[in-house]
């Protein structure tokens, strides 16, 4: 035989095998009597991982639509590893909250690595195990209703700043309007970075800090960790002896830096201490003997779950009731014209609602990836049980269950109606498996109270001054990003703010 075609065979033979190894597991759910959506090789189920053409939420609601009438659980790949997509709000309610312990971490915890990602690989929503429940455990006093009334008269300031400098970028503005997300992450980095640090970014002037480039680039996804996530999934034990940071080593090399400056600030000046969430954490220092990586990585937890998410919400909210002049008039009435104290905003249920059905249509959380750490069964409709195992994850399809007819009338339409008391309110979606607006169970997001007190803060101010219009340039459904992680809107949100007199 030739030698070419000696070569051809083995490349040829080659070619098999791996199509073999990216193939192998596709029948797993199958032989276990679950059915199974299309898969293929390297991408598995969700294609849109490595196509980037579209956001992976819509790979997911193509399965969900699919298989939901008939099954309660539907087999996926994640690459070539088996995973479980639920189908059933009762189950994704169990999983959160009523059988928690059987569900206890998020699969993002098997992607980090302490010695190469220090920030996200001690966030509390990677944190597993008891890890995670001591890092819960220290941080949630620090966001204790009591903190967050301490550091309001900032958030109040703040928004009074806000809202001349949107006075500033609206005159300034071309006739694409102003850009609403890059504002709004102004705004939450001015607010988070003085009540976490008691420092100013100087986010709304002409030579803003460092430090707002620098958190623009913090949640930036590099194809190198989207890469290692499918190589992982890929072949498991690449994560023993290799692993990608999330976050850049320049960004997270400059957090801890500031982070060890407003220390030694704070503690040369004793005086100007406040009951803020950084000194709450130079409590914890001394009384658990945290070294600075640790109080850094810690107070780190306050500051990244605060500046993206937050302005997420509030750039949302901002275009919806652009969109819906009716509702954006139902806030005004609400609000009047006076200054409400912290207690007060507690006093505003329309504001609630409308924060929770834009959250609803734009879920920071598009999907939950939920690592199985006890074994547990499903029952399938047609009878068949399926047990999952330890380290086995299990998806559930956030954004899906937000948008389904079936429980939300006319899903894409924003009704802030639906979350008022008197229609059963949030607890009424959220006990029904239908609503993870900010998760829910032990694992609901910790920092929630300060979120929603920063974003109806701002709400407050800037509906009282501005009469707002969606410009031309936005678009008009709500069709998601193609490649960010969180519900974002594809193209941005630019709106028009004319001065109420």
């Amino acid at each position: 035989m030739c030698p070419i075609c000696v070569l051809l065979m083995l490349l040829a033979a080659l070619v098999a095998l791996i199509y073999i190894f990216l193939t192998w597991n596709f029948s797993y759910w199958h032989k276990r009597g679950i059915k199974t959506a299309k898969a293929w090789p390297f991408v598995g189920s969700f294609p849109s991982v490595f196509t980037q053409k579209r956001n992976m939420a819509y790979d997911i609601d193509d399965i969900y639509r699919q298989f939901k009438s008939t099954e309660n659980v539907v087999g996926v790949m994640n690459t070539r590893m088996p995973q479980l997509l639920i189908l059933c709000p009762e189950y994704a309610h169990k999983i959160f909250v009523g059988d928690f312990r059987s569900f206890h971490d998020n699969e993002m915890g098997k992607f980090t690595n302490k010695k190469v990602d220090q920030i996200l690989a001690n966030n509390p929503f990677v944190l597993n195990g008891e890890e995670w429940k001591e890092r819960r455990a220290e941080i949630t006093p620090g966001l204790s209703a009591n903190r967050v009334k301490a550091v309001y008269p900032v958030s109040q300031s703040v928004c009074r700043a806000f809202v001349d400098y949107i006075k500033r970028q609206q005159r300034m503005a071309s006739a694409d309007g102003v850009n609403a997300k890059d504002i709004c992450l102004c705004y939450t980095t001015e607010v988070v970075s003085d009540c976490v640090l008691g420092i100013s970014a100087q986010s709304f002037t002409d030579t803003p800090t460092p430090l707002v480039g620098m958190i623009k680039r913090v949640f930036e996804q590099s194809f190198g960790f989207i890469f290692y996530t499918m190589a992982a999934n890929l072949w498991p034990p690449i994560r023993k002896f290799y692993s990608v940071a999330l976050f850049a080593k320049d960004v997270e090399q400059f957090f801890f830096d500031i982070m060890e400056k407003c220390i030694v600030l704070r503690r040369e000046n004793p005086k100007q201490n406040r009951d803020d969430f950084l000194n709450y954490m130079l409590q914890l220092q001394e009384k658990r003997g945290l070294d600075t990586v640790q109080l850094t990585s810690h107070t780190m937890t306050f500051l990244t779950d605060g500046f993206e998410t937050t302005a997420q919400v509030l750039a949302h909210t901002l275009l919806l009731l652009a969109r819906y002049p009716a509702e954006q008039h139902k806030v005004r009435e609400e609000i009047g014209s006076k200054d409400w104290s912290f207690e007060q905003l507690s006093e505003l249920p329309y504001i609630d609602a409308c924060i929770h059905e834009t959250l609803r249509i734009f879920p920071p959380l598009l999907a939950a990836r939920k690592v199985v750490t006890e074994t547990h069964e499903f029952a399938n409709r047609n009878g068949v049980s399926v047990r999952v195992h330890p380290d086995d994850v299990v998806i559930v399809p956030v954004q899906s269950l937000h948008h389904d007819p079936e429980y939300y009338e006319e899903p894409e339409v924003f009704k802030p109606e639906r979350f008022l008391e008197a229609n059963g309110g949030v607890r009424k979606y959220r006990e029904a498996g239908i609503y993870y607006g900010f998760g829910d169970g032990p694992r609901v997001c910790p920092g929630m109270r300060f979120a929603l007190t920063q974003v109806k803060a701002a709400l407050v101010e800037v509906v009282q001054n501005f009469e707002m219009k969606v410009n031309p340039k936005t678009r008009k459904d709500n069709q998601l990003d193609d490649t960010y992680f969180m519900a974002t809107l594809k193209g941005g949100i630019w709106l028009d703010f004319e001065e109420r007199q």
